[in-house]
């Protein structure tokens, strides 16, 4: 983050107004070191694949989505390819319940997406208030509020030894991963490999790993990668095993999703536009 975005980013934290937005863009490639915002954050992908990390897992956020990051939580973000952002800061307690939840990926509807960008490209960060650019603000924080989740989550276990185990095969999910090779691995017995695992993520460890996958395929695709390169480097023996997965798993292919025909199916693994998070 260079002295012009993080200039700009105070003046949006120590706005008088309770909600206040900012456009920025990260090249491909980088990562945000973890940091903590004291107003909650809503991440809006206008462009492009961001996974935004923090206590408890990761969050794959594609395009059309955006992620809800409460105040006070330290998180990181990772830009695989360009991302265009729109960001949209709420001054804590202003959303009520929302606020008591952890981190969540929110559809984004093309009411909040106009809103969103009405905002950026009209509004002052002091606004008026008790006009229509106030008005336009409480409509934002109001859409966000009753936005549905999304199940783009990756749960990430809490013990040492498993969370190694993890972030190693996040850095290349082509790796082939067995029970025995990370019971092994992590000086534990499959059984009780097994049993941690599940109760630390709520997934088995080849769920997991399914599910890694998936989400971090979004990230190349979007970027613009062959089907069959994607496929290979995340583990799959072909691009026919790839497609029925990603169909399976977000109800279209992986080449609908290229050409930005997802609409409001890309929701959660495990079924189209499902609500439910794993």
């Amino acid at each position: 983050m260079d002295n012009v975005e993080l200039e700009s980013l105070l003046k949006v934290e120590s706005s008088p107004r309770p909600v206040a937005v900012l456009a920025s863009d990260l090249a491909g490639g980088v990562r945000v070191a973890p940091h903590v915002h004291r107003r909650g954050q809503l991440l809006h992908a206008i462009h492009g694949v961001m996974i935004v990390r923090a206590p408890g897992g990761s969050w794959v956020v594609p395009q059309g989505r955006a992620v809800w990051v409460p105040a006070g939580v330290e998180h990181e973000i990772e830009a695989p390819g360009p991302v265009a952002t729109r960001t949209v800061f709420i001054e804590p307690g202003f959303l009520g319940a929302l606020e008591l939840g952890g981190c969540r990926v929110i559809a984004v509807t093309p009411l909040l997406r106009q809103l969103i960008v009405t905002a950026v490209d009209e509004l002052p960060l002091d606004y008026p208030e008790g006009g229509r650019e106030e008005r336009l603000m409480t409509l934002i924080a109001d859409e966000i509020a009753r936005a549905p989740a999304l199940g783009l989550h990756l749960p990430m276990p809490a013990g040492v030894r498993l969370t190694a185990l993890c972030r190693a095969f996040l850095e290349n999910p082509a790796t082939e991963a067995t029970l025995a090779e990370w019971a092994r691995q992590a000086h534990l017995t499959e059984k009780t490999l097994a049993r941690q695992f599940l109760k630390e993520t709520g997934l088995n460890m080849g769920a997991w790993c399914r599910q890694a996958r998936l989400l971090l395929s979004l990230s190349g695709l979007a970027a613009g990668r062959s089907v069959l390169d994607v496929a290979l480097s995340h583990g799959y023996e072909s691009p026919s095993a790839f497609s029925a997965a990603f169909r399976r798993a977000f109800g279209i292919s992986p080449i609908q999703y290229m050409k930005g025909e997802a609409g409001s199916s890309l929701g959660a693994i495990g079924g189209p536009a499902s609500a439910a998070e794993v």
